[in-house]
């Protein structure tokens, strides 16, 4: 028993560690928006971990948004794009809730993002095709319960408060 005790001593004081659980975790953002500034409230996810296959580091955020931002938007599908965010803007967003992805997940996001981004023509639509809709399609891939009420399409911020009421294992708390 010494011995066993002697070597584990031996072990932690040499710097041997036993290896981190690799993970990737998916968060999901709000931004309030104004009209006045330029930005309009918007959703959107970041992906911060590690594959647990290959250890490969993951550092990625996928919203989804009209290619141009104009009164068009308001009546029918427009083009799209999607947007990536800078890190200080991402400071400044909502930070709802996340979630712990596999590596399998991982990459259904990651294919579902490259689907919506190669649709062709008009595909971002306000009402049936926006934000909103793009997030929830990767809160369903990580199993999470998704509805997209009439009243909260155009308000990111209150459904994603919305999915977390509808998911109470996330923990999350309402955001004002």
């Amino acid at each position: 028993m010494i011995r066993l005790f002697s070597l584990i001593a031996v072990l932690v004081l040499s710097g041997w560690s036993l290896p981190a659980s690799a993970q990737v975790t998916m968060s999901f953002h709000s931004f309030n928006g104004s009209v006045l500034f330029g930005r309009y409230p918007h959703t959107f996810v970041v992906l911060n971990g590690t594959m647990a296959g290959s250890g490969a580091a993951v550092d990625e955020n996928y919203g989804f948004t009209a290619r141009t931002v104009s009164a068009a938007i308001l009546s029918g599908p427009v083009e799209h794009d999607i947007l990536v965010e800078e890190d200080r803007y991402i400071k400044k967003t909502n930070r709802h809730f996340a979630v712990v992805l596999t590596d399998a997940q991982v990459e259904r996001v990651r294919a579902t993002m490259r689907a919506w981004r190669g649709q062709p023509g008009k595909y971002y639509d306000l009402d049936s095709r926006n934000c909103i809709h793009f997030v929830g399609a990767m809160a369903q891939i990580a199993g999470l319960k998704v509805e997209y009420p009439k009243k909260m399409l155009r308000r990111p911020k209150q459904w994603l408060n919305h999915i977390a009421a509808l998911n109470p294992q996330l923990g999350a708390k309402r955001i004002r």
